[in-house]
């Protein structure tokens, strides 16, 4: 077995697909509806208002796909971990409905515009697990399976699983999916614009005019006006003075991709206890290789992120018995207070404004079930799953209300933190690593390459301020506030930053007075 994963940083998605090529906006243009944001979320909502008649343009930072929907673990499903049980106490019975039929009505979405397009993504109808080898879970998945059956979702309580390795018991969803993501989502791109719709690449928006109907603002200063407005571009970019940065954090996951030997059980599995471990099969060139996720943790909190994926090797090697480790990649999610998305208008008071975020770790039943509900929003005014996702809900539990205070006391204490830390004038640092220095009073960072060039860039994050922390996995300087992501460059990798960092390039008077090998 080999040591290190290949494609390492590289998500299997995006590598087994062909790069897309859409150009950037360098124009004025005007449409029906602007999507800022080509995830999972922009690409099916303007798939939909397409087929609808509507003339859609969608913009996007980077290259379509390549943030979260490139990231994912791609499981369909309904299956949440332990939420109905959970959300039927804290938000009644109706709400909770909602929510398990629009997820579930997003698989079916999913299957039938497959099936209607024969598109080849690698589809596959799955049950999904949730399993426990600790005896505090039983009472738990017990009531969780009794919860969705009372919603309509075919859920059943077992003392066994599939798996190869022994749990006390498990939570089996019946009619739940597994797929490639890009090579659906790129083929819904594709139809998209035979059907007269417009995907425009490298154009980042930064703002938005509000006048007599919403101007997209983007960079480069070219504008797209347009009757409606939907933010899907993960963390909102512009968020209207809803404050979507103190209702939201970012949390940080990882994926190993391995060969095993031997087939995978029939199914997707995720573990009920922490340290979270998700588990499910993919084929590729080469047969079968099994996605080993999670090792979850607030993103900038984290020293040593390289850690992570070895504790799932770890994990896989023990379990199951390893051919080749293939990949390795991380991902980032958007977690509301209470566990449910944002989907809707973006404020009461922008009725042409829509929002589409903080979909958790379930982005691809919830970024579908977003674009049904903004299209029924948009085509027809209302939705029968709008109540439970809409973005102005002030109703806080005990629990989403703990959560609310926890999480921004720790983005308060990160934000001071960083600023009264004690740091070196000098270091010395090797290929490949990166330190924080002061200089003239500024927090610097400083990372040398492989090629032995100096990168130093202003670790203050041009969000709302808050000191950036080293990714040793990833090579990235991230945010622990609000999960905000730029390269040894100081360029943005996500958001919600929407401006860059300083960079001192190799050879200034500070980085050669400050660094040495």
């Amino acid at each position: 077995m080999t040591n290190e994963p290949v494609g390492a940083s590289n998500p299997y998605w995006i590598a087994s697909t062909g790069n897309t090529d859409y150009p950037s906006l360098n124009e004025d243009i005007e449409v029906d509806v602007a999507i800022v944001g080509g995830g999972i979320a922009g690409i099916s909502t303007a798939y939909l208002l397409n087929r609808a008649g509507l003339k859609v343009a969608v913009i996007e930072a980077d290259r379509i796909l390549q943030g979260t929907t490139g990231h994912t673990t791609a499981k369909i499903t309904s299956q949440h971990g332990l939420i109905y049980a959970k959300l039927k106490k804290q938000i009644g019975e109706e709400l909770t409905r909602q929510y398990a039929e629009a997820n579930q009505h997003a698989i079916q979405q999913i299957a039938e515009t497959i099936r209607e397009n024969k598109i080849e993504c690698d589809f596959d109808w799955r049950p999904a697990f949730v399993y426990t080898q600790s005896g505090d879970y039983l009472r738990q998945l017990e009531d969780e399976a009794n919860a969705a059956s009372s919603l309509g979702i075919k859920a059943g309580y077992l003392d066994h699983s599939p798996l190869p390795f022994p749990v006390k018991a498990s939570l089996r969803f019946e009619q739940q999916a597994q797929f490639h993501p890009l090579k659906y989502l790129k083929s819904l791109a594709q139809l998209m614009i035979r059907a007269g719709g417009q995907i425009f690449e490298h154009t980042e928006a930064v703002d938005i005019e509000q006048a007599v109907q919403p101007v997209v603002v983007t960079r480069n200063g070219n504008k797209v006006s347009a009757s409606k407005v939907v933010i899907a571009s993960h963390f909102p970019f512009f968020d209207g003075g809803n404050m979507y940065f103190a209702r939201m954090y970012v949390e940080k996951s990882y994926i190993v991709a391995a060969q095993t030997q031997g087939p995978f059980p029939q199914g997707m599995f995720i573990s009920a206890e922490n340290p979270a471990r998700s588990l499910r099969s993919q084929p590729f060139a080469h047969g079968e290789m099994v996605l080993f996720a999670g090792e979850h943790h607030k993103t900038g909190h984290d020293e040593d992120t390289s850690q992570h994926y070895q504790n799932l090797i770890d994990f896989a090697a023990e379990n199951f018995k390893l051919k080749n480790l293939l990949y390795r990649w991380s991902t980032q999610d958007c977690m509301t207070m209470d566990g449910i998305p944002y989907i809707g208008n973006l404020t009461e008071h922008n009725p042409d404004i829509y929002v589409a975020t903080g979909f958790g770790k379930w982005g691809m039943s919830n970024g579908t079930a977003a674009a049904m509900i903004l299209t029924d929003l948009i085509m027809k005014g209302d939705s029968p799953w709008a109540k439970v996702y809409n973005p102005s809900r002030v109703s806080l539990t005990a629990s989403s209300l703990k959560t609310f205070i926890t999480q921004n006391a720790m983005v308060a204490k990160d934000l001071l933190a960083g600023k009264l830390q004690n740091l070196p004038e000098h270091t010395e640092i090797g290929k490949g690593e990166a330190a924080v220095i002061e200089y003239e009073g500024k927090r610097m960072g400083i990372y040398r390459d492989e090629d032995d060039k100096l990168h130093m860039i202003d670790t203050t994050c041009t969000h709302l301020g808050c000191e950036l922390a080293w990714n040793s996995a990833e090579k990235t300087w991230d945010c622990p506030c609000h999960g905000s992501r730029f390269s040894p460059e100081g360029d943005i990798i996500e958001g919600p930053a929407i401006n860059k960092l300083h960079h001192a390039e190799e050879g200034d008077n500070i980085v050669e007075a400050k660094v040495f090998k």
